[in-house]
């Protein structure tokens, strides 16, 4: 028996055979199989995360123009003769698909179309020998204007990649956590100092003490030459590489003193209408929709901070800002201080923002099993150094989003948002719903209402439920500093971005099919400006389209409600709409949603598929 034993666990599992498939003769059922495939076969498709039939960029074009000769520069191509792409420009035109409208928005917004032949609305600006033509008008307007920021330069990126990047103010504070601080000589904890001392210390007597810090290093006297490391930035200076950022002019008191947290730049955005960080969703086109319509706030997607510490461009792209965004915040998710910390400073030092988020609402077993998102709401020794690590390290304040709670029942964010505010938090973001609810059944606003009180004078948002102005009023009524409009069942800001408007002005908005389809047109323009007017950037607009379309399906029309307004977990029968349009518009069909890409973006490519990231109820 023991020997049996030990061959089953030795045995890998794909090739145990489970004693109900075995037949009374010991020999496998072959009918087995054929019985377990037919639901399988009869199953609904549904949206998921991982594992999804996509479209690879090399599915759209067999064949492409190498991009040097895009950019007018061929003979300075890196490849050479071994390049795989085509240099033929004639050739290149004789396999390029159809164009598809003869307007291109880069061109008429700029005045130039820097995919010039790969553009699919090129027609527009070619001229005799596939010329590119530039409206030079037009383009001086643009010249020297940075529409986005916080892009990735390849030197960062190099650094990154190859380690060399110096984090001085999250090394300093990662070996203070190593450090035992008396209490039975374990270390860890996140300071070794008490609250009230670092609030002395910090906010009243600004003069004494500097040389006792090390972040806070002493002018050298005269005649003493001084260091130009110890006068460029805080921190100790023996043995380690001078700073990656180089400063230049006159030192100033920032230079030789410790940032202060009462002097931290203070975030005001109390009774501000905020966009929630939307995953997939909340791209910079959906922003600058949102932000059209009334958001006073935006925040980009959830990053993930381990991959932007590697250089990743596809994370590094979650992190670009609009111009057109006053108040932009980033949310990053982690689950360990040193990461937290050291993607805190890169930030700090590196992008454009004015506020840094922690997740830690974010429900999905990929994040909750590895630590981060609502686990360290329970793992409330690590979510502590995360937030002391990242505030120390920033010069701009630091939110955090959470849950209730991780089980239904239990909720748990009154006891740790006391804590939260003590660690120096600037705001905290409540989501009424624990994680086991996901995005399930009713917010619970009365629990919010009681946080808010608790908190105290520390803002909290409000997050849940808000799908029209009354719902709105109700929220602010409750107490709280402001409501976050995000992605609950069906989701606000999703199902109809124009929510902030109704907010502003009070009123319920009666929008017309054609209003909705304008808004569509606008979404695909922006689409384009960001990722590229080429097959490629069309395609990856039509990727983004259609998720968004996933959600927008579900709006009803206020000209068809029996009452108003439409309750947030509502899910009406099938109906017919209007115009056709609407109806369209309605259908929670993939192939319907594909039809409305088409109208905007042109047929779809061969073999094409989508399935909704999320679990959607479409099926083909």
């Amino acid at each position: 028996e023991e020997e049996e034993v030990g061959s089953c666990q030795n045995e890998p599992p794909a090739k145990r055979v489970r004693s109900e498939d075995l037949g009374q003769d010991g020999e496998r059922r072959e009918d087995a199989g054929a019985v377990e495939k037919e639901p399988a076969e009869r199953k609904r498709a549904r949206g998921q995360n991982k594992s999804r039939p996509c479209m690879k960029p090399n599915h759209y074009e067999q064949r492409r123009l190498c991009p040097s000769v895009t950019q007018g520069c061929a003979e300075k191509c890196y490849f050479g003769s071994q390049c795989r792409f085509l240099h033929d420009v004639g050739e290149y035109m004789a396999v390029k698909p159809a164009d598809l409208g003869r307007s291109c928005v880069l061109f008429e917004t700029f005045g130039k179309c820097i995919y010039g032949v790969t553009c699919r609305f090129a027609q527009a600006h070619l001229g005799d020998g596939y010329r590119n033509i530039v409206n030079t008008d037009l383009a001086k307007q643009w010249e020297g204007k940075s529409l986005v920021r916080n892009n990735l330069s390849k030197d960062l990126q190099h650094q990154l990649r190859k380690r060399k990047f110096i984090f001085k103010k999250a090394d300093e504070y990662l070996r203070g956590l190593a450090k035992p601080h008396g209490n039975g000589g374990k270390g860890g904890k996140a300071t070794g100092r008490s609250t009230e001392e670092q609030e002395v210390s910090n906010c009243t007597t600004p003069q004494e003490g500097l040389g006792d810090s090390p972040g806070c290093p002493v002018l050298p006297e005269q005649g003493e030459d001084p260091k130009p490391d110890t006068l460029q930035s805080p921190g100790p200076t023996g043995g380690e590489e001078a700073s990656s950022v180089k400063t230049v002019g006159p030192v100033t008191d920032e230079d030789i003193i410790k940032l202060r947290s009462c002097e931290k730049k203070k975030l005001e955005i109390q009774g501000k209408l905020y966009l929630a960080p939307l995953t997939t969703c909340g791209n910079l086109p959906f922003r600058r929709i949102c932000k059209r319509f009334g958001a006073d706030v935006t925040c980009g997607e959830m990053a993930v901070c381990t991959n932007l510490l590697q250089g990743q461009s596809s994370e590094w792209a979650l992190l670009k800002r609009h111009h057109t965004e006053d108040i932009f915040g980033v949310q990053l998710e982690g689950a360990f201080p040193d990461t937290m910390t050291k993607c805190a400073e890169l930030l700090n030092q590196t992008i454009e923002v004015d506020f840094v988020d922690i997740n830690v609402g974010c429900p999905i077993d990929l994040v909750y099993k590895k630590g981060g998102g609502c686990a360290l709401m329970t793992r409330s020794n690590k979510f502590e150094q995360i937030v002391r690590g990242m505030n120390s390290v920033l010069d701009i304040p630091l939110t955090v989003k959470i849950r209730t709670g991780v089980q239904e029942k239990i909720n748990v964010a009154h006891k740790i948002i006391p804590k939260i505010r003590e660690w120096g938090a600037s705001m905290v973001t409540l989501h009424g719903r624990s994680r086991e609810q996901r995005y399930t059944r009713g917010a619970d606003w009365d629990y919010i209402a009681e946080c808010a009180k608790i908190a105290s004078p520390m803002p909290l948002f409000g997050n849940g439920d808000i799908l029209s102005y009354e719902d709105a009023n109700r929220a602010v009524q409750m107490g709280v500093s402001g409501i976050m409009i995000a992605r609950q069942v069906p989701l606000g800001a999703l199902i109809k971005p124009w929510l902030f408007t109704e907010i502003k002005e009070q009123r319920h908005w009666d929008i017309s099919s054609s209003e909705r389809f304008d808004i569509l047109k606008d979404f695909t323009n922006y689409g384009l400006e960001h990722w590229g007017s080429d097959t490629q950037g069309v395609e990856k607009t039509r990727k983004f389209l259609l998720e968004w379309l996933s959600f927008l399906c579900r709006y009803i029309p206020v000209g068809l409600l029996e009452h108003l307004p439409q309750k947030i977990n509502e899910r009406p029968p099938y109906y017919m709409g209007r115009d056709y349009l609407e109806t369209l518009m309605a259908s929670q069909n993939v192939d319907d949603w594909i039809k409305i890409s088409e109208l905007l973006l042109g047929p779809v490519p061969t073999s094409f598929t989508f399935l909704p990231k999320h679990k959607a109820n479409s099926y083909r």
